[in-house]
């Protein structure tokens, strides 16, 4: 394959960004300009010569501009085999020129969608004509280069200014497998919109995922992985893939997915008191909330400061300094808040590695969405779960009823059970986690870990007895058995809650009466594997 001059550029863009820089360096190397509606607008504004698109296919554009480029004219030119007998009998006879360079990017689907306008508007931003001056230009890439992203254009000129107005056979070949990737990820956005916009297809025949990737990551889980971060092309809510990095090294894979369940845990009390969640290996290992954060986070590291170290650190106020100072005394990878003060941004200036994420608002933990895992051979594909549970949803099953205090305790555990891998067990008192016991292959055990916990902080702290007296105890499923449930018992805690369902409900229910604990029934469980 050969160096191909340009001679003839055909222009469309909806993104202007760069276009008359662009158009400039083009004629500079003396390129025939060919363009449509707007962008001819502009560039002639600029003070370019430019001919129009009706001009080169002997039709005006019609239809309100839906039809203007889909000609034999322009497609002849574009797909044409220039060392092709044939195409060139064929050009010849139809009067088709050779068109060498395509800059096209295509109307703003995306960002219709997201400004909530009608189905009508939506519609009419469906590009038909570019994706189809793309696919062409791009198989034909032998012979034409195509331009899909204003960010190339300085790249396009660069490499024609360094040879004489000509464009590499590998320098077209990058740019045909980019321009593929749009209009693919455009193609995807539009049918998501379809999908689940307009036809409310939950879980459509073909299901079609697109993602522009942000950064390529130091490695994965492990140091032999491969990673990076991709995010969704079409609208989508903000997390922690959208945080802003003030300072620290590089985010690892881990980094993300630790931070990522520290976020959407903290977000189920954005509208809440002062609240700090500490996360260790995706498991939260300390929860608390409080009357400042200062006190949230002091709290929520001594229900598991073995744990807390290393770990990652989600609030759901802004940063002040007092709370940064106390976050900095033991090694912490990520701390993640909606915002931080001068203060707090002069406290983690000193530990230099310690990673600082701005989120600004917080997730929604209600919104709507999938969750996509990988297995062999396939995909599994599930709603998100935003199941929530309110106090007036709560069953009562035992001979007493919960306190007011604790049905509180109840749906505050209940709350970090939620994001707790399974079987979780969730100690709490007074809004602060007292034990969390997560992963475990029973329920029994992780009641007993999250007892052990209990016990090791009120050894390290000279607590009188361990929190997990007098707590609330919330289990993410069904008790099997009486067993866990005696184990939190064993452990103090006075009251429970548990989704119910098993064929033991009876037995487990006559545990918590003999043991006089007051014991809710959600009707809902919060499995996470």
């Amino acid at each position: 394959m050969t160096d191909v001059q340009i001679k003839r550029a055909l222009l469309s863009v909806s993104d202007k960004t760069g276009l008359i820089d662009l158009g400039i360096a083009l004629a500079r190397h003396g390129v025939e300009l060919v363009s449509t509606g707007g962008t001819a607008k502009a560039l002639r504004d600029a003070g370019l010569s430019v001919k129009d698109i009706s001009d080169l296919t002997g039709v005006p554009e019609m239809m309100d501009g839906r039809v203007k480029t889909l000609h034999p004219k322009v497609h002849g030119g574009l797909l044409a085999v220039r060392d092709n007998p044939d195409h060139a009998a064929a050009m010849a006879a139809h009067d088709i020129g050779a068109i060498d360079l395509v800059v096209v990017n295509l109307y703003p689907f995306a960002q219709t969608v997201a400004k909530g306008a009608s189905r009508d508007e939506i519609i009419e931003n469906i590009d038909i004509g570019g994706p189809s001056m793309v696919r062409s230009a791009a198989k034909n890439h032998a012979f034409v280069a195509i331009v899909t992203d204003p960010a190339d254009y300085a790249e396009l000129s660069a490499a024609m200014d360094a040879n004489a107005g000509a464009t590499s056979y590998d320098f077209r070949r990058r740019l045909a497998a980019k321009a593929y990737s749009a209009t693919a990820a455009y193609d995807g956005m539009i049918s998501q919109w379809f999908a689940f916009a307009d036809q409310q297809q939950f879980f459509p025949d073909m299901l079609a995922v697109t993602a522009h990737k942000r950064e390529e990551l130091r490695y994965g889980e492990n140091p032999h992985q491969q990673a990076a971060l991709y995010i969704p092309a079409g609208p989508h809510g903000r997390g922690i893939a959208q945080a802003e990095q003030l300072q620290g090294k590089e985010l690892s894979y881990n980094n993300y997915n630790d931070a990522d369940a520290a976020l959407e845990l903290v977000a189920e009390f954005r509208d809440g008191p002062p609240t700090v969640v500490i996360v260790k290996h995706a498991n939260p290992c300390g929860v608390a909330t409080g009357a400042t954060l200062l006190e949230a986070y002091k709290n929520a590291l001594e229900c598991d400061s073995v744990s807390a170290f290393g770990g990652i650190i989600a609030v759901n106020r802004p940063l002040d300094g007092p709370t940064a100072e106390a976050m900095c005394e033991i090694f912490t990878e990520v701390v993640a808040a909606p915002a931080a003060n001068e203060d707090a941004r002069a406290a983690f200036s000193k530990k230099k590695n310690l990673r600082l994420l701005i989120t600004g608002d917080l997730p929604d933990p209600a919104r709507p969405g999938l969750n996509i895992k990988n297995i062999a051979g396939g995909y599994l594909v599930q709603s998100r779960d935003n199941g929530r549970i309110s106090q007036d949803m709560l069953k009562v099953v035992t001979q007493r009823s919960p306190t007011e205090q604790e049905l509180k305790d109840c749906l505050f555990a209940w709350t970090v059970a939620k994001h707790t891998k399974s079987n979780a067990i969730v100690y709490a008192k007074d809004g602060v986690t007292a034990g969390i016991g997560a992963g475990q292959m029973n329920r029994r055990d992780s009641a007993r870990i999250a007892a052990i916990k209990a016990r090791e902080a009120a050894e390290t702290y000279g607590w009188a007895a361990p929190k997990t007296h007098g707590s609330a105890v919330a289990s993410d499923a069904f008790f099997p058995f009486a067993d866990g449930l005696l184990a939190a018992v064993e452990a103090g805690a006075t009251a429970v809650i548990q989704p119910g369902g098993s064929i033991r409900d009876d037995e487990v229910i006559a545990a918590a009466n003999e043991a006089g604990l007051a014991m809710v029934f959600t009707g809902m469980r919060h499995f996470r594997h």
